[in-house]
């Protein structure tokens, strides 16, 4: 933009209207300056004005013009069509963009220079330190995943920092920046903050070095009484409503409100916190916690919902909060649940009670931990065959709130995976190993700080072999779709990945899943120096979850002699028929069970509270004008609807086969 100098009669007017200035030579203004809606105004440093035309329309239908009222500022740029005014104290050291409107705030101000929040340390996990993550407007739940927990490998994570610092110091500045299309309203001080495009920010009470990364695809909305200290706040994100974060990033599209408060966090995409409190946790995708009583601390936690009173202890009153634990993805705890750290729990088991034996289940996913008697009871695979596990599975991609077309996570959001059936897969053979060394007969068989009852323990073999079944047989069916075979070869040559990559262990890195060895191969380019930025960092992840179904192949085509004693390389056609039929099976017996434990939401039961005045025919008749009727509920629609099809799909293979027989 080109500026001027003011004319002598545009001074004189400003000062008849209380204006003033320690030197007018450094107050600059654009060619479509007009000073008519300037009024009471003290200028110091280098000031740039832009034009003053344009006018904001308020809720209510209210219309303020552009201009500058009541406020001092020192050495500020200001955008077209701005309204300033009614400041308190001043602005000082600030580039603000077009058509922004600041009003009845008490300072805005940079005093030094700021990262804005970059580089900031996050005491994750171990509130004593050891596992500290630094924070960035770049910052993945992924690339914090392996700077927090990679802590055996300390010259990566002298890399990471590195990059980190680098990053930070290069958005570092003594100037801050408010983007363009921003509403700052009735807030206190805003110190050292960077503020992006389309922000709002309405009642704040205190914010302190931070970043607001808000753009117009995903703007940022900051509520009444919120106090942020330290902090990034990644776009698309509202905060609201009291919330107090100190030393925290907040991720794309996550919302905190209901007076919740967070010191030394992380939240990544889509989380939601409420009422609560949380302390040290790393709260990958989907974390989720609504209510007064619930702690959260030093836990690493994705897809996850804690119950009401869920709470967690880090410490035993010996060295200091020094624990860990990890609730693997879409573990979830019920009303007053309780863990002492450390521990871990497998992926998508359902927490009860109170459990203090440190136990380790990784191995043991879609189980139930029950507190019984003082003691931890497992139930391996039972939640395999809940209506709500599926329905968790279901509902994440569609609350996926973000907006943003620069999406810092990457998340798999599929319930079956090499990560998880692996783990099935051990657990498999560690069930069949507790039976023989306890003895068929056992009525309990511990393991891990756990009890796991007989019929348990027969009952988990047999769900872990039926999403075994599931799993490696979509993925065959998935990879024969659509070609007519002419002869078993065809078959055989089909079946070949077309990459190396996926044999082996597969990780969740909170929210992406990936091969291991793919990740031990970018942690050694960034050991060496190969990968130094964090945006080309971010760029592997990216690929890796980009190739996550040719990965995912590799691993099952290794896996088919493993599981099923069938060379991948001899397959016939009448051994894919075999295959399809043990997952018709397996798909349907699945699908049965979670259809039966739908019915349960139907159950007389479940109608206690219903018609409060009348009958037990009245009773039915309010619970299905609330609820409905169990058959056309469209949950149970969809499962009824997905044995249909999927049984189609696996008679259309076998008919596809039976023709290479011929």
């Amino acid at each position: 933009m080109d500026y001027r100098k003011l004319s002598d009669a545009e001074i004189s007017a400003l000062q008849s209207k209380n204006c003033s200035a320690e030197d007018w030579n450094n107050i600059l203004v654009s060619n479509y300056f007009s000073h008519n809606h300037i009024q009471n105004v003290n200028f110091s440093g280098l000031v740039k004005i832009g034009a003053m035309s344009g006018y904001f329309l308020l809720p209510g239908g209210v219309k303020k013009n552009s201009g500058l009222r009541n406020v001092r500022l020192h050495n500020v740029v200001i955008g077209d069509n701005c309204c300033i005014e009614n400041v308190h104290n001043y602005i000082a050291n600030y580039e603000i963009g077009d058509n922004t409107l600041i009003e009845n705030v008490d300072a805005v101000y940079v005093d030094r220079v700021s990262t804005f929040g970059n580089a900031t340390e996050v005491s994750v996990l171990n509130e004593t330190g050891g596992r500290e993550v630094l924070i960035t407007d770049k910052l993945s739940a992924h690339y914090a995943y392996i700077m927090a927990l990679y802590r055996h490998r300390p010259a990566l994570i002298t890399r990471m920092k590195e990059a980190a610092l680098y990053y930070a110091r290069k958005h570092s500045s003594a100037t801050g920046h408010i983007g363009s299309n921003v509403k700052i309203q009735n807030v206190g001080t805003i110190s050292n903050v960077k503020i992006g495009d389309f922000c709002s920010i309405i009642g704040a009470s205190r914010i302190n070095n931070t970043s607001f990364n808000s753009n117009e695809s995903a703007p940022i909305n900051i509520g009444h009484g919120v106090v942020i200290d330290n902090c990034i706040i990644a776009s698309g994100s509202c905060i609201e409503d009291g919330v107090m974060l100190n030393r925290c990033f907040v991720g794309q599209a996550c919302q905190l409100g209901h007076n919740y408060s967070a010191s030394d966090s992380l939240f990544f995409s889509n989380c939601q916190g409420e009422n609560g409190e949380a302390c040290a946790i790393f709260a990958g995708p989907y974390t989720v916690t609504h209510h007064k009583s619930t702690l959260l601390i030093a836990g690493m936690f994705s897809f996850m919902n804690a119950g009401s009173g869920s709470n967690q202890s880090n410490h035993m009153y010996k060295l200091g909060p020094i624990h860990q634990g990890v609730m693997e993805r879409g573990a979830k705890t019920t009303s007053d649940s309780y863990i002492l750290w450390p521990a871990r729990v497998g992926a998508f088991s359902l927490v009860m009670g109170r459990h203090v034996h440190h136990a380790d289940t990784s191995n043991l996913p879609f189980s139930y931990l029950i507190e019984q008697n003082n003691s931890t009871y497992l139930v391996p695979g039972v939640n395999l065959r809940s209506v709500g596990t599926i329905r968790d599975a279901q509902k994440w991609p569609k609350r996926d709130k973000r907006t943003d077309s620069n999406l810092l996570d990457y998340i798999n959001y599929n319930l079956l995976s090499p990560y998880t059936v692996q783990k099935m897969m051990k657990g498999l053979t560690l069930l069949q190993n507790l039976r023989k060394a306890s003895g068929e007969l056992s009525d309990i068989y511990s393991y891990q700080g756990t009890k796991i009852r007989n019929s348990s323990l027969l009952n988990g073999i047999s769900f872990y072999n039926t999403a075994i079944h599931k799993f490696m047989g979509n993925s065959i069916i998935k990879r024969l779709e659509n070609i007519n075979f002419c002869d078993n070869s065809e078959i055989q040559a089909r079946l070949i990945p077309d990459s190396p990559i996926g044999d082996g262990e597969w990780v969740d890195i909170s929210g992406l899943i990936a091969p291991k060895s793919e990740i031990d191969n970018m942690v050694a380019e960034i050991e060496c120096g190969e990968l130094n930025k964090l945006k080309s960092m971010n760029a592997e992840f990216e690929r890796l979850h980009r190739n996550y179904y040719s990965y995912e192949w590799t691993w099952v085509y290794n896996h088919i002699e493993i599981f099923y004693g069938i060379k991948p390389t001899e397959i016939t056609s009448t051994d894919v028929i075999d295959i399809v039929e043990k997952w018709k099976t397996a798909v349907v017996g699945l699908d049965k069970m979670v259809y039966e434990d739908a019915r349960k939401e139907f159950s007389l039961a479940s109608m206690t509270g219903f018609g409060a005045d009348g009958s037990r025919i009245e009773k039915e008749l309010d619970f299905e004008q609330v609820r409905g009727d169990f058959e056309s509920n469209p949950f149970v629609i969809a499962i009824t609807d997905h044995i249909t099809a999927k049984t189609a799909l696996g008679d259309e293979l076998i008919s596809r086969m039976k023709a290479v027989d011929a």
